[in-house]
């Protein structure tokens, strides 16, 4: 969520919304920048029109909780965490290769 509170920052100061100035922003929050989830948020924003997605979740507020309906923000934001989701499976995966292959080494 940090990343998105990033991305926001940098628009509503009418800043570029880039990897250098979402990672510095998320780095002076005292938090280690994530590269690849900083990509992936960059990705998911392009098509986003940032302004009416700020609009349409603060006036849909309500009714997304009665609904279910998700505005274009929050799509971006649940990509961005399916992203990160398949990255940390695919870490896990590499993790029990490698502790696999070093069974095979010790007996």
């Amino acid at each position: 969520m940090e990343y998105i509170y990033a991305a926001m920052i940098l628009h509503s100061t009418e800043k570029d919304i880039n990897e250098e100035n979402i990672k510095s922003i998320i780095e002076a929050a005292g938090i280690t920048a994530d590269d690849g989830r900083i990509k992936s948020l960059i990705a998911a924003l392009e098509e986003v029109d940032i302004d009416e997605a700020m609009e349409t979740t603060a006036m849909a507020a309500a009714p997304v909780a009665a609904t279910g309906a998700a505005p274009a923000a929050t799509e971006a934001a649940a990509e961005v965490e399916e992203e990160e989701e398949e990255e940390e499976e695919d870490d896990e995966a590499a993790e029990e290769e490698a502790a696999a292959g070093l069974g095979a080494l010790f007996g």
